[in-house]
């Protein structure tokens, strides 16, 4: 979902003189501030970045293909191959759901896994090698091929193996993480350093509502018209609903948007990456300075502290974003428009939770605004957890009929859908904000290998909380017991959070 020099949070600014890395010939300076705001020329562009390669994480990993490959290849083939006879028809959708959900949270596991043992070291070989644009460049067209051969993700025996399909989502989500890991290192030459947080929550922002379009698109083009002909009579550009060609068809658009909107950044973003500098060098210096981080931690150790705190929350925070959208449509049974509605109205609400980071931030301070964040997001979660399709809030309420359109058409689907605007809210905010207070609590010159230290805060997620979700959701065969499991990694961070001591220049708000 990912997803980030002094202080943003007051203004503080960092030394232009610093260096960092290795140098190639005589001594080379690496920039560590930019100048101009959110909407300025080099602000802007490193913003709208997010706009073009947030929605494959958006509409692949969270609402639009990762529920169709749980549901309608992994459930559907292992009901189709009889081997869930024996059970009746409720236990056995029970049970082939579960596992379809198991299968997502096996495949961020692994993706995790993989990128939290190599993104450290990406992140370090960045403060000291070349350019940073080309190596963006390879993890995006790696995202733009495995993005574009999802098309060929067909239930049954008519496409790729689901072994090829789980490969592709993982390289992809791989890749995805290295151009987070490189992106978030250019960021302190973005802009000022005040601005920084705009920047940074502008293209949280900019990202969703990308995605927002996005869904608006395919239910105008290909699923209102399958369902009631309008706003065209018939599904647009061929497609056939049936092959699920309208839920497939995310890939390619993914792929295209990607490539597309990549190039103003390309053009305008500023690089601090060193022309020249000597790529071999500095994944050699690299590796020796995360080794020399990690044992110099006890130096840093409100920034380690900060750390430990982020891989536990964002590992919540990672598996809910990436099995909500599968866990709903489940239990929930949520058919493809319901999903594709929860996700526009969800992009809407993340939309304004990157500006909304921001804003608090600079209003109450970056660690109080994201334990505020927090403590939104876990009300919200529970009370998600709380919704079956018999009652709401563990019992209390009765489920009922609400109206009879198209979709959400209880009172049960009605209370989740709401509860997304919280969750949307607080969980793009709180990236926003965690961004910013690594960037406040890190050494300047070293954002990259800091960023990648932070990677693996975040990364790690994707393994250890899928784990959680993956394995509780076998043993007791539960969804819901699932996706409950990963309160636990919430609290934890939390509570580490909170011992985390802000420097006494950089913990107020700004006034003004």
């Amino acid at each position: 979902m990912t997803a980030d020099h002094p202080s943003i949070a007051d203004g503080s600014e960092l030394g232009a003189s610093e260096t960092a890395g290795s140098k190639t010939g005589g001594a080379q300076n690496r920039p560590t501030t930019g100048e101009g705001g959110a909407l300025d020329r080099t602000g802007f562009a490193w913003a709208v970045f997010e706009w073009a390669r947030n929605p494959y994480y958006i509409l692949i990993v969270i609402y639009v293909f990762a529920p169709y490959f749980a549901r309608d290849i992994i459930g559907a083939n292992l009901i189709a191959s009889g081997t869930l006879d024996h059970l009746d028809p409720q236990t056995a959708r029970e049970t082939a759901n579960a596992q379809g959900q198991a299968t997502i949270a096996s495949v961020t596991k692994w993706a995790g896994l993989i990128g939290a043992l190599t993104a450290p070291f990406l992140g370090a070989a960045l403060d000291r090698g070349g350019r940073l644009k080309p190596v963006l460049g390879i993890a995006l067209g790696s995202i733009v091929i495995c993005s574009a051969l999802l098309w060929f993700a067909v239930p049954g025996d008519g496409g790729l193996p689901i072994w090829a399909i789980m490969g592709l989502l993982i390289t992809a989500y791989v890749s995805y993480t290295y151009s987070e890991v490189t992106h978030n290192a250019m960021l302190s030459v973005a802009g000022a350093p005040r601005k920084l947080s705009m920047i940074s929550g502008l293209g949280l922002g900019l990202g969703n509502l990308a995605a927002t379009l996005i869904f608006i698109a395919i239910v105008l083009l290909f699923v209102l018209p399958s369902i009631m002909a309008w706003p065209f009579a018939d599904v647009q550009f061929g497609l056939d609903v049936a092959s699920f060609e309208h839920v497939r068809i995310a890939g390619p658009i993914c792929a295209v948007w990607l490539a597309a909107f990549s190039i103003p950044f390309f053009l305008n973003a500023n690089d601090p990456g060193v022309k020249g500098a000597s790529w071999p060098r500095a994944v050699k210096d690299g590796a020796r300075g995360v080794v020399k981080t990690v044992r110099e931690a006890a130096k840093y150790p409100e920034l380690s502290k900060f750390l430990v705190a982020r891989m536990l929350y964002a590992d919540g925070m990672a598996a809910l974003l990436a099995l909500s959208a599968v866990y709903v449509a489940l239990f929930l049974g949520w058919g493809f428009l319901e999903m594709l509605c929860y996700a526009i109205f969800g992009s809407a609400f993340a939309f304004l939770g990157g500006l909304f980071g921001g804003w608090l931030d600079n209003k109450v301070g970056v660690k109080r605004a994201l334990i505020i964040e927090i403590i939104g997001m876990v009300i919200a979660f529970s009370a998600q957890l709380s919704i079956t399709r018999d009652d709401m809030f563990f019992g209390l309420i009765t489920n009922s009929a609400a109206w009879d359109g198209l979709v959400f058409q209880t009172w049960s689907d009605l209370a989740y859908l709401s509860l997304i605007s919280v969750v949307a809210i607080t969980v793009t905010a709180s990236i926003s904000s965690s961004r910013a207070m690594l960037v406040t609590l890190a050494p300047p010159g070293r954002s990259g290998e800091f960023f990648g230290l932070y990677a693996i805060a975040g990364t790690i997620t994707v393994w250890m909380g899928p784990l959680l979700v993956e394995q509780f959701t076998l043993w007791f065969n539960d969804q819901r017991i699932g996706m409950a499991s990963i309160s636990l990694l919430f609290a934890l961070g939390f509570a580490v959070l909170l011992f985390v001591r802000m420097p006494a220049d950089r913990a107020a708000p700004i006034s003004g």
